[in-house]
């Protein structure tokens, strides 16, 4: 399993525009090949900061399967004009400590 972990920093004011769009996208992006689960967290201390986590089953199915599909234009469609400055996005895997 790959865990997808983005900084997501809104606009000002456009927050609960923000919150209503990804409820929408969240469609999108449930249905696709690989994906698990996605959690969507707000920042307690900084304003319009959100933390964005997506489980995958392999890496591919983010960086592939999703991003060069059309479901993700639609995404993009959605998503991408709420953000300044554009995300960062990492993909971590579990070391298996316990």
């Amino acid at each position: 399993m790959i865990l997808e972990a983005v900084m997501l920093n809104v606009k000002s004011g456009q927050t609960e525009q923000f919150e209503m769009s990804f409820k929408e996208a969240s469609k999108i992006i449930s249905k696709m090949k690989g994906y698990i689960s996605h959690a969507l967290h707000r920042c307690i201390e900084i304003e319009n900061k959100y933390l964005l986590l997506v489980e995958w089953e392999t890496l591919e199915d983010h960086t592939v399967g999703f991003r060069e599909s059309e479901e993700y234009l639609e995404w993009k469609k959605i998503l991408h004009h709420y953000y300044d400055p554009f995300p960062v996005v990492e993909h971590f895997e579990e070391i298996g400590l316990n």
